[in-house]
């Protein structure tokens, strides 16, 4: 594909109307050139694809228009053509990343005291600026505080944070936003109608999600796609070339744990491992479902009318209670940090699942499953029944570390939690059992009563906590963590000892590694 047919460059905004998103930028550069306010630098920050250079080349052309400084620039006269075909002599760019050195900068601060050849100024449109060397940011320092009038610099980055507090205090910083994905189907919709080109919404959405607000990336995965499908843009073939698969399984997971039905879903999970699907990112893509299911149940008008999955979505909303939603995300969020701690993937997310199952609070809205697991039939009794006893929980089928990180407490009573482990569950009657060494535990009742009642809240009907001490050492959650920590620190010192660096460095020069120093990544 040529040069000219890129869409990425065919359709690149020549004047600010005509830029998807940045109205922010846009308003306050355009007062700025309606009122002859302008200061001599600016700073541009965003990811990639945002509208950084295009707007800083806009800008230029506003400047330099035959008009005269204006933010509507006619686009007809030589400044303008010139500066749309990248030759106006007087609009410098230069990429940092490929121009790092003091030499460089103090070429062009050398060439910025000349008066411009053609134009009204000279615009000096640095890219990636943040890969300046800290000597080329000094060499410019000077001239960004004091530049001839005739000079404009426009500064780009996607790391501010590297950039000088020096240089960002010269210069007037303008943040520009990741593009919504409905902006970018919005653009991408006009585009192939201008080319001519048959779409279906559901690809366009696929692009847009993949672009990830970058409206540069989804044009260029357009192109991609058009070449990938023949002049058409299905969405099955744009699911194929992103290599997306059918989200229908999301869907099957969660009518199954509506269900209960615990086997269903791990026949769900066998099936992914059979298609060789990444769990990690199965546990991505199930939290972004429960959010927009939450988004269902708390703003409906936040889904579109033509959302391709716009009744799947509603169907989920009415059969999921909204505590039972929030509940599922953070298990789903958590699992997916916590994966590479397990024994393999296919365990993580399994376990997470199991843990949906375990924990769905009182209340729901469906009786449990014939069959299911004790523990989701019990939390699934409705709320109505705190009378009745609880059906009995013991330690082997309620992970009480699990339970813990679900539980709205803190403090002393979230330490209290952590030190114990559970012992059994009837009636009611939650009992722990606390680590010897944590004895003076014992008498902070407060601790207590703070921990019974976030039992009794997560529970949702009374729960009597009962605190004795073991007899011995136990595994408790915190002991986990810190057998985890120790066995980190150890790997972290490992590594330092047997880095080649580390070792020529004892061997040569007699240096010694101080452990206390090191700490695991």
């Amino acid at each position: 594909m040529s040069a000219t047919s890129v869409l990425a460059r065919k359709w690149r905004p020549k004047t600010f109307a005509q830029l998807a998103g940045q109205e922010h930028v846009v308003q306050a550069l355009s007062n700025a050139l309606a009122q002859n306010r302008l200061h001599h630098a600016y700073l541009f920050t965003g990811t990639r694809g945002v509208g950084k250079t295009t707007i800083a080349r806009i800008f230029a052309k506003s400047l330099n228009c035959a008009s005269g400084v204006t933010a509507t620039p006619c686009g007809t006269c030589g400044a303008c053509t010139e500066i749309d075909s990248g030759r106006f002599v007087d609009l410098i760019e230069l990429d940092a990343a490929s121009n790092t050195q003091v030499d460089n900068m103090r070429e062009l601060l050398e060439s910025a005291l000349y008066a411009p050849t053609s134009g009204r100024f000279k615009v000096y449109i640095i890219d990636e600026v943040h890969m300046l060397s800290k000597s080329a940011f000094n060499a410019m320092l000077k001239t960004l505080e004091e530049p001839p009038a005739h000079v404009k610099f426009v500064l780009a980055t996607t790391d501010p944070q590297k950039i000088p507090v020096t240089v960002l205090s010269r210069c007037l910083q303008f943040n520009l936003k990741q593009l919504p994905p409905a902006l970018i189907v919005a653009r991408l919709q006009y585009v192939l109608e201008q080319e001519g080109i048959p779409f279906e919404a559901g690809a366009l959405a696929l692009l847009a999600r993949a672009a990830q607000g970058s409206m540069r990336d989804a044009l260029s995965l357009l192109d991609q796609a058009i070449a990938y499908s023949g002049s058409r843009v299905d969405e099955a073939v744009v699911r194929n070339m992103l290599g997306a698969i059918d989200r229908g399984y999301l869907y099957d997971l969660l009518h199954a744990l509506q269900a209960r039905d615990g086997a269903e879903m791990l026949r769900v999970a066998d099936d992914m491992a059979l298609r060789s699907l990444a769990f990690e990112p199965a546990l991505q893509d199930l939290a972004a479902l429960l959010h927009r299911v939450a988004l269902v149940q708390t703003v409906p008008q936040a889904i579109a009318e033509d959302e391709p999955e716009r009744d799947r979505l509603l169907g989920l909303a009415q059969q999921f209670d909204a505590e039972e939603v929030q509940l599922c995300y953070q298990i789903a969020v958590h699992g997916r940090n916590e994966i590479d701690l397990a024994p393999d993937e296919y365990a993580g997310f399994t376990m997470a699942l199991l843990r949906m199952l375990a924990f769905m609070p009182a209340g729901a809205r469906t009786a449990a499953k014939a069959g299911a697991p004790a523990a989701p039939a019990e939390h699934a009794k409705p709320a109505q029944a705190e009378a009745q006893p609880a059906a009995t929980v013991s330690s082997a089928s309620l992970d009480w570390g699990a339970l813990l990180g679900q539980l709205n407490v803190q403090g002393s009573a979230r330490e209290l939690a952590r030190h114990c482990t559970l012992e059994s569950f009837a009636d009611g009657r939650l009992a722990l059992n606390l680590a010897p060494q944590q004895k003076l535990m014992l008498s902070n009742k407060a601790a207590q009563e703070k921990l019974q009642a976030a039992l009794t809240e997560y529970f949702t009907r009374p729960v009597r906590l009962v605190v004795t001490l073991a007899a011995a050492g136990i595994a408790t959650p915190a002991a986990a963590e810190q057998q985890e920590k120790q066995a980190r620190q150890q790997q972290a010192v490992a590594a330092i000892r047997q880095d080649p660096f580390v070792r020529d460095a004892q061997a040569q020069l007699g240096a010694q590694v101080i452990e206390d120093s090191i700490k695991p990544v």
